[in-house]
Order: structure tokens, then sequence, then C-alpha cells
């Protein structure tokens, strides 16, 4: 069950529909995390499928958390293009390929920037309907390999025709029903809640500086599992984000023009990166806790998607967090951690500013402009990523979000096992 869509945020939540107490439900914990390091346009996972990179963390996943594949009961993956040969098949072959037993089933799911967060709540209702007891789940993306297409082929050319080309990546990136690019929507935003460049470019640089210092102090050893590439210089370990620009200045940043409109807010800087990647969660109710002996990382204990403005659709976390406060009875005061996925720095402030964000409570290792975002991944990244910090003992409840394509938002409320 979800929230009634809301196209104006406001401080206030939203009506919301018909849905459990807490009480009501069972428990779902996260007893596993893990994601690949991330990789930047081209660069090192460029030769990895999106299934390829969604075996290699969900092996790590099964792995890290003592999980014997034969006890998942279901496997949910979201991914947004489904662009390589076997991306029709994308989580049924992750299954197989992880020695998960051919009697169980599998699903991909696309729900745009939130399909990682939509397979963790997806294999959570079928865990509190008692369909499933364990579930393997995450997101990964390719969009190294997002092809050219030229469609009409199939049923042959005219004599001097030409065949047109489209770019796959770029048309994901456009909202054809609201007739503009993503970038467009962040410009929107930025224009109604007052964001200017010079914030998005300084905020910008908070991501940076940020995951620099978190990744030298090792904070993200936990959730990921470095892959081995060959080559022909020989085998090399790949364990870090290759994308994040951790010599970055403001200076440098204010040298780049605006990207999608004059005078705009957008840069190559203070955007997403575009990048390659995979997380994976593994959930488990509690009598499958009690049952295998599993150590849980966190509890996985709402969530809420809501409709927004698609020309403005980044604005999509202040409706999903509102309404999770909502119908879990807490407040913003109550959240140790937050992270709401940096698709543009002007539409993560604009949330911010809504919201009222605590920044030193906010996006405190960095987050999507530094590390990059992989489409279907990123929100399956976060639910890793704060699953480990809880079970670090550095929160007690945090919550995940993003805005999605099309006008959407997304949240998921974790809190200490």
């Amino acid at each position: 069950p979800t929230n009634q869509p809301t196209n104006q945020p406001t401080n206030q939540p939203t009506q919301a529909r018909t849905h459990l107490t807490m009480s009501a439900l069972k428990n779902v914990f996260i007893v596993a995390a893990k994601r690949t390091p991330f990789g930047t346009y081209g660069g090192k996972l460029a030769g990895f499928s999106a299934t390829d990179l969604a075996v290699e963390s969900s092996k790590a996943a099964l792995a890290a958390g003592k999980v014997d594949p034969t006890h998942i009961d279901e496997v949910v993956f979201g991914n947004v293009v489904s662009a390589s040969a076997d991306g029709a098949y994308l989580a049924r072959h992750v299954a197989l390929r992880c020695g998960v037993p051919i009697p169980t089933p599998a699903l991909s799911v696309n729900r745009l920037c939130g399909s990682g967060f939509q397979s963790a709540v997806s294999a959570y209702q079928s865990i509190v309907l008692g369909q499933a007891q364990v579930a393997l789940v995450g997101g990964t993306e390719s969009m190294s390999r997002t092809p050219h297409i030229a469609e009409g082929l199939r049923f042959g050319v005219k004599l001097g025709g030409e065949p047109k080309l489209q770019d796959l990546l770029w048309a994901a990136l456009t909202d054809r029903y609201a007739g503009i690019p993503m970038g467009i929507t962040a410009e929107n935003l930025a224009e109604e809640y007052g964001i200017t460049r010079e914030e998005a470019d300084a905020y910008a640089l908070q991501s940076q500086q940020r995951w620099a210092k978190a990744n030298e102090t090792g904070v993200f050893d936990a959730e990921i599992a470095p892959i081995e590439l060959k080559s022909r210089k020989g085998v090399e370990m790949f364990s870090h984000d290759e994308h994040a620009r951790p010599d970055a200045t403001l200076e440098k940043m204010s040298k780049l023009p605006a990207v999608f409109k004059k005078n705009g807010t957008v840069t190559a800087a203070n955007a997403s990166g575009i990048c390659d990647g995979a997380a994976s969660l593994i959930l488990a109710s509690e009598e499958a806790v009690k049952k295998y002996g599993y150590t849980p990382l966190a509890r996985l204990s709402a969530y809420d998607v809501a409709g927004v403005d698609p020309s403005k659709m980044g604005i999509g976390p202040v409706p999903s967090i509102q309404n999770l406060l909502s119908k879990t009875g807490f407040s913003l005061s109550d959240i140790d951690l937050v992270e709401i996925n940096e698709a543009f720095a002007p539409q993560y402030l604009s949330c911010a500013k809504v919201l009222g964000l605590d920044n030193e409570k906010s996006n405190v290792h960095g987050g999507a402009i530094a590390l990059g975002h992989p489409l279907g991944a990123s929100g399956a990244r976060i639910t890793a990523h704060l699953a480990h910090q809880i079970a670090g003992g550095k929160a007690t409840r945090a919550i995940g979000s993003a805005c999605i394509g099309g006008g959407q938002g997304i949240a998921v409320l974790l809190e200490k096992a």
C-alpha cells in the first residue's frame, strides 16, 4: 500500500491510503548488504553487463551474510535500461548464476531511479504476507553498455533511406510525457525554490569532500565487494568508486557551463555521475533469522511511494518522506541519518529546503554527485550503506530516499535490529 500522489509538496504529509500499523507488521531484517565499487562511464566496469554486476554483488552478499542460496525464497532485482542481450532475463539469471534453486521465483522491477529501493519493498511485502522468508534483492545498471538503436530496421529501409540512430541512454534520461530531460526538472526546482548556481556548486563540492573523507577512513569497506579485473597488464582488484573527484574545487566547478539552460544551475560537476554498478541485500523474516542464525544489520521498518508533477520530479522525496514519517509517528528529529539520492545538486537542495534537513545528518558520506548514480542500483546502494551505518552503531534510525523520473518519490525507513 502507498499514498495518494501529491503535485504540490508541502510541510504536511499527504492523505494516506489505508495502511497497516507498524505493530501489525512482521519484522523484516537486512542480514547482508554488499555492492560493487561504482565504475565511471566507459571506465573499469564497462565490460560488465548489468547481470554480471548483479551477480558480483549478490554472491558477495550471500557470502557476507553466510546465507545458503538454497534458502532463498524469492529474488527481486531493479534495473532501468535492459540493454544487454540477457537484460530481459536479469533477475532470473542472477538467481541461477548465484546458485538459487530452480523452483525459486525471480522478478525484475523498474521504478526508474527508485528501482533498487523497490526491489527491497517488493520483497518486504512478500515476507510480511508470508509468501517468503528469505529474499535476495538489489539493483544494477550498466550505463556504459546502453546502446544506440535504430528503429524500423526489422522491416527494411527504403532505397536511399538512412536509418536514424537513437541514443537509448539519453532517451532514458528524458521524460517524453513532460517533454523535457531530467536536467530541466532540476532547473525548474532551482527556479521555484531559489537555488543558485553558487549554492549548487558548493553542495557538489561538499559531496565530493565528504566522499573523499569517508573513503579515506574506510567507511565504505564493509559494503564494497572488490571486483577482480583481468587485462593484459595482469590482475587488478577494483575496490574504490571510480567516478569521484576528490580534487574538485569551486574554482574549477565555476568554469563549467550550465548544460540544460542558459545561465542555469546544473553542470557536469553538480549532477550525479553516469556510472556502472550493482548492490545486493538479503532480507529475512524474524523466523528465518532465528532458524538460520543470521546476524541482522538493520530492520526494514516502513516505506512510502508518492507521485509528484513530472516537470518537477526531483521533489519526489519530500512527500514520500513526509508520508513515511506520518505513518510511523516519527519526526525528522527522531532520524539519525538521511540520504536522498543526489540526482542533481539543486534537486537535493530543494528537497532539503522544503523538509528542513539538518546538513550534519544528511548525505554525511557524500552521494551520487561524487560516487555516481547507476540508475537501477542507487536505491539498493543507499539502503546497504545505511544498514551498515546502523550495524556499526552510527545510527538508530535512518531514511533513504530518491526522486524518480516521471514524477515520483520513494523512501524507506531502517531501524536498529
